[in-house]
């Protein structure tokens, strides 16, 4: 005996991307391409009037051309427009940088994004 479902019951199940999932992407691409996610941890915040998540990531640009946009990555964060939906993005900041040269140039880059919800 065959039963037919109707198509609309046959969707595939896409998981729903949550936030750190979003910034982690913005950041990429504002890195262009060219960085490693090493760590990213995610913590929520709240205070009287606003709530969100504070995100602190280690980005590695490996290679002379990495660096290169590495360098513009850094310029670049503080005044970086996100398009994170449902969020805003408070502070940007590049809190550290180390830089080898040997045996390939390298860079790790600390960086922390402070989200509100978008209410």
């Amino acid at each position: 005996m065959r039963t037919d479902v109707p198509q609309a019951k046959l969707r595939r199940f896409r998981p729903r991307r949550s936030v750190g999932d979003r910034v982690r992407e913005a950041v990429l691409m504002l890195a262009e391409a060219q960085a490693i996610l090493l760590t990213h941890e995610e913590k929520a915040w709240a205070s009287i009037t606003f709530s969100g998540t504070r995100h602190e990531m280690l980005l590695d640009f490996d290679g002379a051309n990495a660096v290169e946009a590495g360098e513009r990555f850094i310029a670049a964060l503080p005044d970086h427009e996100f398009a994170i939906p449902g969020q805003l993005v408070a502070d940007a900041a590049v809190s550290e940088v180390s830089h080898t040269l040997l045996p390939e140039p390298r860079m790790v880059v600390t960086i922390s994004l402070l989200l509100l919800q978008d209410a």
